[in-house]
């Protein structure tokens, strides 16, 4: 355990800093981080929510050992994946159980979670529950102290003190959940990118033009545990804007915190309509992620290892069968889960506009972008990435 330093007078200085959940601050003394403050509904918000807790600190730039753990910590909330074990906290004033509590869950690693009662068993104190639920709720360190990644017996998230409450929380979890998952099976393409990115240069000038102002090929792997996960995600993420479908996915996932890797078909199963459409699903996409399970249990949807013996048309085939599940959403999966190189989604319109904005002309016709692409086989993936990036460069 953390040693508790020396009580003294200490100086108290607190530093603000951007995180994509908004605005944090950071309080520390010579002895160690006393405190971190989670976003408010304004920075000004926030700063007198510093003032008020902490009495006389003062606002200066981050020392070294601050500015270590701003940086850990923007790092764990923006990418899911961060050692924040090395951060010192000053702990005076905390009972010595909340102390041993948070020894504990400063083991929980990122992505896992724990439960009120499992922590009480680390400690040895089976039946304390309750009172780890209260050293949790009186925690001073958040993020440092990972009390998102504790979680109540009866499934029940609990409250959290950052703006946005539980959905903040439960943003978190899914965001160290996707680095866990990357880590443990980092997306590979099933191509050479340097390989493919020269055959295209070589057989159109026009898209070696293109490739040369956008520069190197830079696509990114989405991993996943499943294809239930990655279908159900895709289906969550239908006719929404990319913040709306992250809230109501990461609120499915909370439905089933206990499982790390996402929902699994045969929870989903058991799942009623109303508990789905309560995370935020419409009845149609309660409908099409119920069939998909199904499916998945039946095994007429095939396992990611079977799945990689298929083609991409055998694989489009096989999951166009689940309802509500369309061509363009399997060649993404194709695409960004899979790492496919020759799927061409002539039906998606970023690939169109920039099929337009860099061989000239208006939206093209199926048909003339077949034709034009039959030379980029079998790269026609990578050629896509590079013509949704063409009208990023116009813009």
């Amino acid at each position: 355990m953390r040693p508790i330093l020396d009580a003294g007078a200490t100086s108290e200085s607190f530093a603000k800093f951007e995180t994509r959940l908004g605005p944090c601050a950071l309080a520390w003394n010579e002895r160690g981080i006393s405190a971190v403050f989670l976003p408010d509904k304004s920075p000004a918000a926030l700063v007198r929510r510093v003032r008020e807790r902490r009495e006389g600190v003062v606002e200066r730039e981050p020392d070294a050992r601050a500015r270590a753990a701003i940086d850990a910590m923007r790092a764990l909330v923006d990418d899911g994946s961060a050692d924040l074990s090395a951060i010192a906290l000053d702990l005076r004033g905390i009972p010595p159980f909340h102390q041993r509590v948070y020894e504990a869950a400063r083991k929980i690693a990122p992505g896992e979670t724990r439960t009120y009662g499992a922590l009480a068993e680390s400690l040895s104190s089976p039946g304390a529950s309750r009172a780890v639920g209260q050293a949790m709720q009186k925690n001073r360190f958040p993020i440092v102290v990972p009390c998102h990644r504790v979680l109540a017996s009866d499934m029940k998230l609990g409250g959290f003190s950052a703006e946005g409450g539980v959905e903040t929380k439960l943003r978190m979890l899914s965001r160290e959940r996707d680095a866990m998952l990357s880590k443990k099976s980092p997306g590979t393409f099933a191509f050479d990118p340097t390989a493919a990115v020269e055959h295209l240069k070589s057989s159109d000038k026009k898209l070696r033009a293109l490739i040369e102002r956008v520069g190197p090929f830079a696509m990114r792997l989405d991993p996943t545990p499943s294809v239930f996960f990655a279908v159900a995600r895709a289906i969550a993420f239908q006719q929404l804007t990319g913040s709306a479908a992250e809230t109501i996915w990461t609120r499915v996932c909370a439905l089933f915190p206990f499982d790390v890797a996402g929902p699994s078909p045969a929870l989903v199963a058991r799942a009623s309509d109303e508990k789905l459409r309560g995370a935020g699903l419409s009845t149609a996409k309660t409908a099409a992620i119920k069939d998909l399970a199904k499916k998945c249990a039946d095994g007429s949807v095939p396992s990611l290892a079977a799945l990689s013996k298929l083609s991409d048309e055998e694989v489009i085939e096989r999951l166009t069968n689940v309802r509500g599940v369309g061509r363009w959403t399997v060649e993404m999966m194709l695409m960004f889960r899979l790492g496919r190189g020759d799927v061409w989604p002539v039906d998606d319109y970023g690939v169109k506009k920039g099929f337009a904005r860099t061989f000239g002309g208006e939206l093209p016709s199926k048909a003339e972008m077949t034709e034009r692409a039959a030379k980029w086989a079998p790269y026609r993936s990578v050629a896509s990435w590079y013509l949704w990036r063409a009208n990023d460069l116009d813009a």
